[in-house]
């Protein structure tokens, strides 16, 4: 079964995302090695990347569009109905590989906006794009960094698409998303953000 994970590009220039050092590193490569028909995640629709464009020639949401509703899976096999959540409460959304070295960072910086907002109602999750052969590494992942959100698998459909990334037209990784209680899109960036960027747009669902 193939794996796939967007551009990894901090800086515009093409440049690829490295495999984060430490103990899941062999992980990741034991993961690749078991994925049937290669030992590396193929890129999937890298034509498409330049300008923006997520696959099938979908663009980024953008702020003012409604969030579309995906129903995935979380790291712990948990179904997850973010159609249904999205009515409940407001999000911050990061789409994000284990294989991105800036998604570390942007992942940092989600669990610092989780401890800090979610007694004020936010709730922080993050959509993996390593694909389900490497659900385990992802697990692994998430447990050795203590993130305290919840972390899903995108799964690819029968059209070779992914479920969640691919509605929101991710082309980049991380990709991250604040959208407001009601599913409507506020902020939406390809490429590291950082923590006072989101917070501008957090703050007015605080609590006094």
């Amino acid at each position: 079964m193939k794996t796939f994970f967007r551009r990894c590009d901090p800086e515009g220039r093409g440049t690829r995302g490295r495999i984060a050092g430490g103990p899941i590193a062999l992980v990741v490569l034991l993961a690749l090695i078991a994925s049937a028909g290669s030992a590396f995640p193929q890129e999937k629709g890298a034509a498409a990347l330049p300008g923006g464009g997520g696959a099938g020639g979908r663009r980024m949401l953008e702020p003012g569009a409604v969030a579309p509703g995906f129903t995935l899976k979380d790291i712990s096999g948990e179904a997850f109905d973010f159609e249904a959540e999205k009515t409940r409460s407001p999000f911050l959304l990061v789409f994000f590989s284990i294989f991105c070295e800036p998604c570390r960072r942007e992942l940092a910086a989600a669990q610092r906006l989780h401890d800090k907002y979610r007694d004020a109602g936010w709730r922080v999750v993050a959509v993996s794009l390593d694909g389900v052969p490497l659900g385990y590494a992802v697990a692994g992942f998430v447990r050795q960094e203590g993130y305290a959100f919840r972390v899903l698998v995108d799964e690819l459909d029968a059209r070779d698409t992914f479920r969640a990334a691919d509605l929101f037209g991710v082309a980049e990784i991380p990709s991250t998303f604040v959208i407001e209680k009601g599913g409507r899109i506020a902020f939406g960036r390809k490429g590291p953000t950082t923590t006072e960027e989101l917070e501008k747009f957090m703050q007015p669902a605080r609590k006094p």
